[in-house]
């Protein structure tokens, strides 16, 4: 096989994808640490199983619209800093191909290194023994390997025997590898992508359905909602608000791209129009659907077209709100009449609170990225907009992030991702998002996020609010209490299957067998002459009065200490633990 057109490529690419859901649960294993959160595999098989339903969809694929599918599929469904990184790698990878009719072994040497390229630019700070140095050994190798054949089977066969070596040398480039006795779990799934993409070029059935991979999304927990009984349905000038995806199929600069606003601009307002290399999302208020729909087909085809009457929806919301009113004034009467009635007024007041008016725009805003009703009480309580469920266990997407931006109407937005591994999707959706200034607050537990939005001041500019949060959290130092899932040694602690663990910032903090003990070994390797506040957050799986025995316990070691106690509801953790 010399060359590799579209067709082959579509199978292939599918079959990539099945061989790394193939072997997600092993990867999710991988994980360094022995915790029941491993979750790299699921990550990257959600990443590019998003990519695989745009890829399966196309039934007389062209590479062009191939490479589209590969890169906004694997863009937006992008999760956690696996599957971030695999969407780069396929983003950079696909600006080498689509512009050819077939594929060579010197443009896939092209294509891997622009891959590599474009995965390491979306890093920070790359660190070598992770899935960038396995991609950079087979770019490599695929640069070496070109001049010498055109046998495409040859050349892969080879660039992953050399991806297999790299993989295999990754605990001797990163030390907490080699202490679990482990290879990097996002390297080796991306060696599972290859190996089912030459499974695919030789030419094995692979059965694609819509189901696999399928998770459920992040879910928002909370918007905030005002009251709209005084407008009048006269006062929608745009009556239907238009929302749709446009695949770009013609040329789409950015003049086009300021064309395009502008003109939806002069048939209504509340304008989204947020654009990438291959897709734009947009939504419009306006009297006429079908001209907004008629421009967008000038650049491409359209999908995910909504239509919404908001007169009609309007009229809908006033019957509400004079069911909420009628409810109101029902709680108002039973109060007065006596304690006996205030069970009918609460639910009276629970049914006026049913409704969910839009937000008029305001200055700033903030996300929040939470796990556990506690902490999600927490959260509204200090000011957070829109709450993302997830966390270690439930990474959102960046598409996930895109719509939780688009429910806060704020022209500039903070998002805590709260968890390293949201980081990387959090930064990807701002660099998407055009009508809204969009700043990552780079928190990494829900304590620094907390921290972060305490330490916000309105008087202060993006910028500055940006260093003060990110300094303030700084000196927040958290903690985490959960169970082993597997034996291994790591920190010099040897870790049976069912311990206890306590996992600080950097390190393994203790290790026991008995929940309470082990925390407060964990506390006293944190603790320090300039601690002044312990926050305790506990679990679902923890009673309060268990909390409370513990909350007391800490309180008599450490005196000198602010200790507070809080409900987190969070799974997996019996208590998160923080100090400042």
């Amino acid at each position: 096989m010399n060359t590799i057109d579209a067709k082959i490529l579509q199978k292939a690419f599918l079959a990539g994808a099945k061989g790394l859901e193939a072997k997600k649960e092993w990867i999710n294993e991988l994980n360094v640490f022995p915790v029941p959160d491993g979750d790299t595999g699921t990550n990257m098989t959600m990443t590019i199983m998003s990519a695989a339903k745009e890829v399966a969809a196309l039934e007389h694929p062209t590479m062009e619209s191939l490479a589209r599918a590969i890169s906004s599929g694997s863009l937006r469904g992008a999760r956690g800093n696996s599957g971030v990184i695999l969407s780069q790698l396929f983003r950079g990878f696909t600006k080498e191909i689509k512009t050819v009719d077939v594929i060579t072994t010197d443009v896939l040497a092209r294509a891997f290194v622009r891959g590599t390229e474009t995965a390491y630019k979306a890093v920070m700070k790359p660190k070598e023994g992770t899935i960038l140095t396995v991609a950079r050994g087979m770019a490599d190798k695929a640069a070496e390997l070109a001049p010498e054949t055109e046998d495409i089977v040859q050349f892969t066969e080879a660039v992953i025997a050399h991806g297999d070596y790299v993989l295999s040398q990754t605990p001797e480039m990163l030390p907490i590898l080699k202490q679990a006795g482990v290879v990097d779990s996002g390297g080796q799934g991306l060696m599972q992508v290859m190996k089912g993409v030459l499974d695919g070029l030789l030419g094995k059935e692979i059965a694609f359905t819509e189901e696999d991979g399928q998770a459920e999304p992040a879910a928002a927990l909370e918007k905030v909602t005002v009251d709209t009984a005084n407008l009048e349905t006269s006062d929608i000038k745009f009556g239907y608000c238009t929302e749709f995806i446009v695949h770009i199929e013609k040329k789409y600069g950015e003049e086009d791209e300021q064309h395009f606003k502008a003109y939806l601009e002069s048939i209504g307002d509340s304008i989204v129009l947020v654009s990438d290399e291959e897709v734009v999302k947009v939504h419009v208020h306006t009297n006429d659907p079908g001209l907004a729909i008629q421009k967008a087909l000038a650049y491409g085809s359209l999908s995910k077209i909504k239509i919404d009457n908001m007169r009609e929806e309007h009229h809908e919301r006033l019957i509400k709100d004079a069911q909420r009113l009628a409810a109101e004034q029902k709680a108002a009467e039973a109060k007065a009449a006596g304690p006996e009635t205030a069970p009918a007024a609460d639910a009276a007041q629970d049914d006026a609170a049913a409704g969910e008016p839009e937000v008029p725009r305001k200055d700033y805003g903030f996300i929040a990225v939470s796990m556990g009703s506690g902490f999600a009480e927490i959260f509204e309580g200090i000011g957070a907009d829109y709450l993302i469920e997830g966390g270690q266990t439930m990474n959102p997407s960046t598409e996930d992030m895109l719509n939780a931006i688009d429910h806060v109407n704020a022209d500039t937005i903070y998002i805590l991702p709260n968890n390293g591994n949201i980081i990387l999707a959090a930064r990807q959706a701002a660099q998407l998002v055009q009508d809204k200034r969009i700043v990552v607050i780079p928190s990494k537990t829900v304590p620094q996020g907390i921290s972060a939005i305490i330490n916000f001041a309105p008087d202060l500019t993006p910028e500055e609010n940006a260093a003060n949060m990110s300094e303030e959290m700084q000196h927040v130092k958290t903690a985490q209490i959960t169970y082993a899932v597997r034996h291994t040694q790591i920190d010099d602690k040897e870790i049976e299957e069912g311990d206890i663990m306590g996992l600080g910032d950097h390190s393994i903090l203790a290790v026991g067998k008995a929940v309470e003990s082990t925390a407060l070994d964990t506390l006293r390797a944190m603790m320090d002459e300039e601690s002044e506040l312990v926050s305790i957050y506990y679990g679902e799986d923890i009673s309060r009065e268990d909390a409370e025995r513990f909350f007391s316990q800490v309180q008599e070691l450490w005196p000198e200490c602010e200790v507070e106690l809080n409900f987190g509801g969070q799974p997996i953790y019996y208590y998160l633990i923080s100090v400042e």
